[in-house]
């Protein structure tokens, strides 16, 4: 579907001592800004609510040198630098949409957490410690905004020997970590976390495989639409067995947690690799299979981490693919699928959601544990602050 710019309008504020704080999100699958503001109590056991959400579809040159910049290539500083500010100017027009739709003033809004748009992810590679990527530009967004901006929220995290990713277990957490029976939240963006949180056990989460980025990669190609409405190409294909059994085999889906992963490994090579014995395979068979191993691995990371939990909740852009949705029923015929808006949640707005709530804990200088999920060595205050 078209992400143009999408609004959700919401009452004043009846809580003068919340904060209200924005979070923006463009994520692995480029194709597009979210933002949503969030009004978070003060009292981390009280509850917080979305006010406002927008989109903004991605002009097409930025997304084309976003995707480029995954790649080594000639001058990347200087376009990398040049993409970050361009960014920074599509993420001000989204604050911007939700001040306007909540009817507010850059002086009401507390902090802006901007995630940035990951292009490198390799922790704990290299020298030991590793890195994450993410083109952002902090400066620049609190003066186009008149806001502090909080950022960078992966690297203190693989500074203290954790993976970066996914962040997102701490905020399914804050929501509904106290779910009695136990709950799993899917995030199916361009690639897809898993977050489970079990009674009498902390909080965890890792990357379980693709999201939306091979099948859209895939579509592109031989379609020309940029992505598969409601996995309705998906749908009229046949799943390869052994392709599927294949796909599953791969290293990164048999690995353990703490892990995390990106367009690094899943990608149009890797793709290529997979297909190598299989050319004789038709392009809708292709997707169709794409699609199964999307929702299987998912499948699979859930049934074997978290047995006994029988409610997953799932969020993100997959959550408007209808095929994937039963595929993911179909593999997990025990467990009640359902998207986040069930629990009151735009599933669309989640992840924006999570870093607004990621900000308030950097403004407030509270620590967030993610021990247990990136395999961090200590809690730590999760991003850095650029003042407005």
């Amino acid at each position: 579907m078209s992400r143009k710019t999408f609004i959700r309008f919401a009452m004043p504020s009846d809580s003068p001592s919340s904060l209200l704080c924005i979070g923006l999100m463009s994520g692995t699958s480029l194709d597009g800004v979210d933002g949503a503001l969030l009004e978070i109590h003060p009292d981390p056991a009280q509850s917080m609510r979305q006010r406002a959400f927008a989109s903004r579809d991605l002009p097409h040159d930025l997304r084309e040198e976003l995707l480029a910049l995954n790649t080594p290539g000639d001058n990347e500083l200087h376009r990398a630098a040049l993409a970050a500010n361009a960014l920074m100017r599509v993420y001000a027009d989204v604050v911007a949409d939700l001040c306007l739709q909540a009817r507010l003033t850059p002086a009401d809004i507390a902090v802006v957490g901007a995630h940035g748009q990951t292009v490198r992810h390799r922790p704990q590679m290299f020298d030991g410690t590793g890195y994450t990527l993410q083109l952002v530009n902090g400066a620049l967004l609190a003066e186009l905004t008149g806001i502090t901006v909080a950022c960078d929220f992966r690297s203190r995290d693989v500074a203290a020997g954790g993976q970066g990713a996914p962040l997102v277990p701490a905020f399914h957490a804050a929501l509904w970590g106290d779910a009695d029976a136990g709950l799993a939240v899917l995030n199916i963006g361009g690639m897809a976390n898993l977050s489970l949180l079990q009674p009498g056990q902390p909080f965890t989460g890792f990357d379980c495989g693709p999201g939306n980025v091979l099948l859209d990669h895939w579509c592109a190609q031989h379609t020309g639409q940029p992505f598969d409405t409601d996995g309705a190409w998906a749908a009229q294909g046949t799943v390869h067995a052994g392709l599927l059994q294949q796909m599953l085999a791969d290293g990164y889906i048999r690995q353990a947690p703490p892990k995390s992963t990106g367009r690094d490994h899943f990608n149009a090579q890797w793709l290529q690799q997979q297909l190598a014995d299989f050319s004789e395979l038709s392009p809708v068979n292709v997707q169709a299979t794409l699609a199964a191993f999307t929702a299987q691995a998912a499948a699979q990371h859930m049934q074997h981490y978290a047995p006994a939990v029988r409610q997953l909740l799932v969020c993100g852009g997959g959550v408007r693919n209808t095929h994937l949705m039963q595929q993911l029923a179909a593999a997990l015929p025990d467990v009640a699928v359902a998207s986040t808006s069930a629990r009151g949640i735009d599933p669309q707005a989640v992840e924006a959601a999570a870093f607004a709530w990621l900000a308030a804990q950097t403004l407030r200088g509270r620590t967030v544990d993610w021990r247990s999920v990136t395999g961090a060595g200590a809690a730590r205050v999760p991003g850095c602050l650029y003042p407005a």
